[in-house]
């Protein structure tokens, strides 16, 4: 699946220009994608040398992200279309803003285990195979 992640308010707290404290679970939750073999593209409204920060930001944590503002790796994002081609976007501007990483991470795995409704994919979010899901889910997908 091809995502679109925004940056500021999404991985890092609201701090543009500068660089916010990193959200919770949200590098460890897109590293875990990736691992599944999503790939995560970079949308954000930084250019120049404030997306190169937010990149480095990004690798400096293990995250490296497929593209940038841009839907391949040499696209320019100059000439880039202003529509992205990514079947999600995780953004903090969503309808309702955003959920806990947690959530994101349960809708994905619904979306990508065929629930096409959006009641299908947020009622994954309550339940995992029929039980409650528990405050500890971080660490048994991440080991911590």
């Amino acid at each position: 699946m091809i995502i679109a992640v925004d940056f500021d308010g999404t991985i890092v707290e609201h701090k543009y220009p500068q660089i916010g404290k990193p959200i919770p679970f949200a590098i460890e939750t897109l590293i875990q994608l990736q691992k599944e073999r999503h790939l995560l593209i970079l949308w954000t409204v930084r250019e120049g040398e404030l997306l190169q920060n937010a990149i480095d930001f990004c690798a400096s944590k293990g995250l490296v992200f497929y593209a940038h503002n841009a839907n391949y790796p040499e696209g320019d994002e100059e000439d880039a279309p202003r529509k992205l081609k990514a079947e999600m976007f995780i953004d903090d501007r969503n309808l309702g803003g955003l959920p806990d990483w947690g959530v994101i991470y349960n809708a994905i795995q619904a979306t990508v285990n065929g629930a096409d409704s959006f009641n299908a994919i947020m009622s994954a979010n309550a339940l995992d195979n029929g039980r409650k899901v528990k405050k500890g889910f971080f660490s048994s997908v991440f080991g911590k």
